[in-house]
């Protein structure tokens, strides 16, 4: 589907178009249009996927089948199992008989040091403490009840625990008013006061939720105003992509331009967010001209725009405009999340059509190997793909509320739960911040593009496999020779950190840097110097160097405080001519409008 011309468009030396593929057996050929029985099946489970937030009954059905099938038919299990719950149920019957003298918290179990639930001092008091140790009791029960059962397949013992976990987590004493000491000190302190405050809270909530309207809390943070504030010319533009040149801040920059590639399922500016902590702004700061990508946010049009057209109208076209405005000049890539593994495919096809084009590579918080890919892998198996696949088909986008939902069931605890309880049991609102304001920024995938990264990347893990097509052409990572600075996250429930670093042996003939930084996905990755509360390893690898595994990476990785990216600029400096005069901002033709554009203002 070619997009349509614009004289914006001129800025681009030769032409980037849509993926348009001869048939044949490559994997970005055209689509093909359902038959009317697979129409029918289409419309029938788009209408169940309205009921179920997108996920796939059969998919669930199938796990706990497994599981019940197999624990049916394990009587040694079975046994284990009753005898777990014998021993824990007479160990708190005794704890439950000592007077309060003799009372000791935690006694018999005590939460994760993840779990933030049950850390306030009011829940060492002996009837909450005895509350929260039998549901963590209760926890533990069905983690052992859902794992280790011989024969059970490691992908439905995931689920059945992960879905069992849910409805645990559903239930905990701290989401209830009686059962939760700190809403029983903030009752008694406020006489009440809070819970006042809590039902306006959620009668506000629903008002919004009925409207589809964004909470009051991400308000205050305005695009272009109060987040995304860099001084900079959108300098190109197409159906997909603007793409945004910074405005030099020292005299004199480095030669070889940077140009960031940010995931495209949420808007540009987690980069670029409130000057303090803007990666741009610091990367402007250190004598680097920084470019980049802000991606549209597609509607139902939009349908069938695919990786290929990711990949093409925005990769390729930035790199081609890039060279206009700074020409003979190899480009410092870096990529977030999911724009670094498109970085990665289109940088292992460049490397063997236009092989001097990057000077550098680096990807942050982005996976390049899918078998490890943490708990979204719970969502990913063919019963579930299709079943997306199939309300996207209807919408012909898969919507912000399936997303945002997504992640914030695989942290339930911190981003549903606990907030609720804050909210309406405790009365408190969370207090706005920019990170808070770009979260609820949210954007849609298009059909064709997020059916083709679950299937051709997650499901079949074809990019690690070397079966991955780019414009017809088979990429393998292993024609990745420029050097790379990788970041993982420790915290990470989106790009496990050890799935990150399994680019050390699918890039083996490159030298690596990886970085270990403190933190999770978003709060990893901003982590600007200064803030106090950030912690790094690093470790670099040779190309000729052996192979270290992630432990002893670990092990051998030395530790730093503070943030990563003095590291990073490091890294580019090395790697980077000696400074000179700044380029111009935008070509001959001159530039669009200033940052950040009109894309990301788009709902």
């Amino acid at each position: 589907m070619k997009p349509r011309a614009s004289a914006s468009q001129q800025l681009v030396p030769f032409p980037v178009q849509a993926s348009v593929v001869p048939e044949g057996p490559c994997a970005c050929a055209p689509p093909v249009s359902p038959s009317i029985a697979d129409a029918i099946d289409r419309s029938l489970h788009a209408t169940i996927a309205r009921f179920t937030g997108g996920v796939s009954p059969a998919a669930l059905a199938l796990a706990f089948a497994d599981w019940q099938l197999h624990l049916a038919a394990s009587p040694g299990k079975q046994l284990a199992l009753a005898g777990e719950a014998a021993r824990s149920s007479y160990r708190f019957a005794q704890a439950l008989a000592l007077p309060n003298a003799k009372f000791a918290p935690w006694s018999l179990i005590g939460p994760a040091p993840a779990d933030r639930r049950f850390s306030a001092p009011d829940w060492e008091l002996p009837p909450f403490n005895m509350m929260a140790q039998a549901f963590l009791l209760t926890e533990q029960w069905w983690h052992s009840a859902a794992s280790g059962v011989r024969g059970l397949s490691q992908a439905n013992a995931a689920i059945a625990d992960f879905a069992m976990r849910q409805c645990l987590d559903m239930a905990a004493p701290s989401n209830f008013a009686f059962g939760n000491p700190e809403v029983w000190r903030r009752t008694m302190e406020t006489g009440g006061g809070n819970l006042a405050a809590g039902l306006h809270n959620w009668l506000e909530d629903a008002h919004a939720l009925l409207e589809s309207a964004a909470r009051g809390e991400a308000r205050p943070f305005a695009v272009g105003k109060d987040v995304a504030t860099a001084p900079g010319k959108v300098v190109y533009r197409n159906r997909l992509i603007e793409l945004i040149q910074y405005a030099p801040q020292t005299a004199e920059v480095r030669p070889e331009p940077v140009l960031i590639v940010p995931a495209w399922i949420m808007k540009y500016y987690i980069l670029d967010l409130s000057p303090h902590n803007s990666l741009v702004r610091y990367l402007v700061g250190q004598g680097f001209t920084v470019f980049m990508i802000s991606w549209r946010n597609p509607t139902e049009e939009d349908r069938e725009l695919g990786l290929e057209d990711y990949r093409k109208l925005g990769i390729d076209a930035s790199i081609a405009a890039i060279n206009s405005i700074v020409p003979g000049q190899p480009i410092h890539a870096a990529g977030y999340c999911l724009g670094g593994t498109l970085l990665s495919i289109a940088a292992a096809h460049l490397a063997t059509t236009r092989p001097d084009c990057l000077r550098s590579l680096t990807l942050l918080a982005a996976q390049t190997d899918f078998t490890e890919a943490g708990e979204l892998t719970l969502f990913i198996n063919e019963s579930q793909v299709a079943f997306l696949e199939d309300m996207m088909w209807e919408r012909g986008v898969l919507g912000t509320e399936q997303m945002a939902g997504a992640f914030r069931i695989l942290r339930s605890n911190d981003l549903i739960w606990s907030r609720a309880v804050r909210a309406y049991l405790m009365g408190e609102r969370a207090v706005p911040n920019d990170l808070m304001s770009w979260n609820a920024d949210a954007t849609r995938m298009p059909y064709r593009m997020h059916s083709e990264y679950l299937r051709r990347l997650f499901l079949n893990n074809e990019l690690a496999e070397g079966r991955y097509c780019a414009g017809c052409d088979l990429v393998s990572l292993s024609d990745l020779h420029a050097p790379m600075f990788v970041v993982g996250t420790l915290r990470d429930h989106v790009a496990p950190w050890r799935s990150t670093y399994k680019i050390n042996y699918l890039a083996a003939d490159a030298d690596i840097t990886y970085v270990l930084a403190s933190g999770g996905h978003n709060a990893g990755i901003v982590a600007p110097p200064g803030e106090a509360g950030h912690s790094y390893q690093v470790l670099g690898k040779m190309a000729d160097a052996p192979y270290l595994g992630p432990d002893e990476w670990l092990g051998h990785a030395a530790k730093h405080e503070g943030s990563w990216w003095p590291e990073w600029v490091h890294f580019l400096s090395q790697h980077s001519g000696a400074p000179a005069a700044a380029p111009p901002l935008g070509t001959k033709q001159g530039t669009l409008m200033d940052a950040p554009g009109q894309y990301v203002l788009q709902s």
